[in-house]
């Protein structure tokens, strides 16, 4: 799993964030998967796309034994429903909730499961509201219309308390990212103003919302380092090494098996598109035959969800 990308068709808070620094599109696109590797080595084979990942169980109960409802437990809501096309949405929930049950005793998991079947039905109104909403010339304007009428909508299905432990993390994220929009798009702010007041929203900043926001920047940062040390001869255990000296073993062993993905899905996009230039070549075919043909080829060479990707590789 990539660590700048969160492949989920249900998109949660946090991609607001991300959204306002990209005039409010909405990523979607997958990241790419070779093909499956042996049983063994998949530790957890719920959906290929999560293969070699584990969910963030970090689900939490008080002295009490009563759920704690905090962040952990959507993050562990939204790891499973990032299968959704690769699993029905009946299936993922059914599995969420015999996670629950292994995470938790029977009261607490039951309260769990209550609040999955709010949180799915406020992901939906959530689409929906999305849809309605109306289209803005200003980003920060659309920005800021958009995260007061999740925050309002949050009232439908959760309480104040939930919706704090839940989504309070995330619309403080996302609150300072609409603010730096609203100072830059301000035009009755001069450059030194503009500096002034992001310097101020900063300095402001609790550290662990700006460990956050600063963490997909330093991951740039440091794949930049990666290819130059590359470049320059640096071998697979150098490359390891810089990786985790600048974060941790682990991270970096992560992204290791990423690189090695990556490798696997080039060599599998070359030789796809060798056989395809070899197909195109071949004369005394017509056009519906050699489509019929192509097609063919993509379908015994991809999974159904890799497929789409193929279009600008064909290009």
């Amino acid at each position: 799993m990539n660590f700048l990308q969160r492949h989920t068709k249900w998109i949660g808070p946090m991609a607001l964030g991300v959204a306002v620094l990209v005039a409010l599109a909405w990523p979607s696109d997958e990241p790419a998967r070779p093909t499956a590797p042996p049983a063994a080595a998949n530790p957890f084979p719920f959906v290929r796309s999560l293969a070699g990942t584990t969910p963030d169980a970090d689900v939490k109960v008080d002295a009490a034994d009563a759920l704690v409802v905090d962040a952990a437990l959507g993050r562990l809501f939204d790891y499973y429903l990032s299968a959704q096309g690769e699993k029905s949405l009946p299936a993922i929930r059914a599995e969420i909730e015999a996670e629950l049950g292994r995470l938790l005793k029977p009261s607490a998991a039951a309260e769990a499961r209550r609040l999955l079947g709010r949180y799915l039905d406020y992901k939906q109104a959530l689409a929906g509201a999305e849809i309605a909403m109306q289209k803005s010339a200003s980003p920060a304007h659309a920005a800021r219309a958009r995260l007061t009428a999740m925050q309002q909508l949050r009232s439908q299905f959760f309480s104040a308390t939930e919706s704090a432990g839940l989504f309070g993390f995330d619309d403080a994220y996302n609150a300072d990212a609409v603010a730096k929009m609203e100072i830059s798009q301000d035009e009755h702010l001069s450059a030194a103003q503009k500096t002034a007041q992001l310097a101020a929203l900063d300095a402001a900043l609790p550290a662990p919302l700006r460990e956050a926001r600063d963490a997909p920047q330093q991951v740039i940062k440091l794949e930049e380092s990666v290819a130059q040390l590359r470049a320059n001869g640096g071998t697979d255990d150098d490359v390891y090494r810089l990786r985790a000296a600048k974060l941790t073993p682990e991270a970096a062993a992560r992204f290791s098996d990423l690189d090695k993905e990556e490798a696997t899905w080039k060599q599998r996009i070359d030789q796809f598109l060798s056989a395809r230039n070899n197909l195109l070549a071949q004369p005394a075919v017509s056009e519906a035959e050699r489509q019929a043909a192509l097609q063919q080829l993509r379908e015994a060479r991809f999974t159904p969800a890799e497929l789409p990707r193929l279009v600008a590789y064909e290009r």
